[in-house]
Formats: structure tokens, C-alpha cells, sequence
């Protein structure tokens, strides 16, 4: 993968359709994510659809910030996949969450592509502190998984 890109996977002993409920009920990102704090549903939204909007509250340690955020795929049992922005909605991210039927379970892929430009990555290393967003994802992308994998395989 590039600099721009990250993509990790994990076996879970649990049903894609299992995991693709917990992973696209955004609301509950904050047990997975060790960045994220708490989402909400925006403009009405209830549940992951094709361009159902949120809000983000993230922290690193004392650091605080919020992103917005835009389902661009959700195919249950599937895929979900959103993109951020944050302020003036210039594009900050794209997160994917992808579910493949293996035995009794399945393999779960997390992917992210860093979208920012060159301003993005200013503000965004001064609000968060990342100096490597790439390595910083990384290791979130395995918390996330693991706790995923632990909460989906606990039933």
C-alpha cells in the first residue's frame, strides 16, 4: 500500500450479515475506533444508507476535533463505506468495511485512503498531532478489528 492507503484484515467467527449490523450502525463507532468518541445520524438519517449523513467527535489524547461524514456504499452483509470531510467539507478521507463469507465467518477488510490536499494536511496534523496519519490509521485499523472481531464473535 502507498502512503496514501492502508488496508488491513481479519478472520471473524461470526456471520457477515452479524458484522456488517454492528460495523454500519455508525453510532457505534466509538466501541470500536480508539479515535472516534461518538457519532450521530444527521438530517433525519436512522441507519446506514447510500448518502445518509453524520457527525464525527474524535480525540487524541487532550485533542479534540469533529469531521462530517457521507455513506457512499452500504450493501449489508457486504460492504459499508463512508467519506470524510471536515471544515468547509474539503475531503479528508475515504474508510471502507468489507465482509467476505469464509467458513462460518468471514474475513473483514478496513481500508482507508487518505483524500486530503496539501491545506488538509496542514489543519489536520495541527488539530490532531499525527505527524503520520498512515502509521497512526494502522494501528486504529487493528484496535478497531480486534475489538470488532471480540465483540462479534462474543455473540
Amino acid at each position: 500500500m502507498s502512503a496514501r492507503t492502508a488496508e488491513l484484515s481479519v478472520y471473524v467467527d461470526a456471520p457477515a450479515e452479524r458484522v456488517y449490523e454492528m460495523i454500519s450502525d455508525i453510532t457505534r463507532m466509538g466501541e470500536w475506533s480508539p479515535e472516534t468518541v461518538k457519532v450521530e445520524w444527521l438530517g433525519g438519517a436512522r441507519g446506514a444508507a447510500p448518502d445518509a449523513r453524520f457527525k464525527g467527535h474524535n480525540r487524541i489524547g487532550a485533542r479534540r476535533w469533529s469531521t462530517k461524514g457521507k455513506v457512499a456504499v452500504a450493501e449489508p452483509g457486504r460492504e459499508f463505506v463512508f467519506d470524510i470531510s471536515s471544515i468547509f467539507n474539503l475531503p479528508v478521507a475515504r474508510w471502507g468495511y468489507r465482509m467476505t463469507p469464509e467458513g462460518t465467518g468471514c474475513t473483514v477488510t478496513e481500508s482507508w485512503e487518505d483524500l486530503r490536499g496539501t491545506t488538509m494536511m496542514i489543519v489536520g496534523r495541527a488539530a490532531t498531532g499525527v505527524a503520520d496519519r498512515e502509521q497512526q490509521n494502522l494501528a486504529g485499523m487493528r484496535a478497531t478489528l480486534d475489538r470488532l472481531k471480540a465483540k462479534a464473535e462474543a455473540g
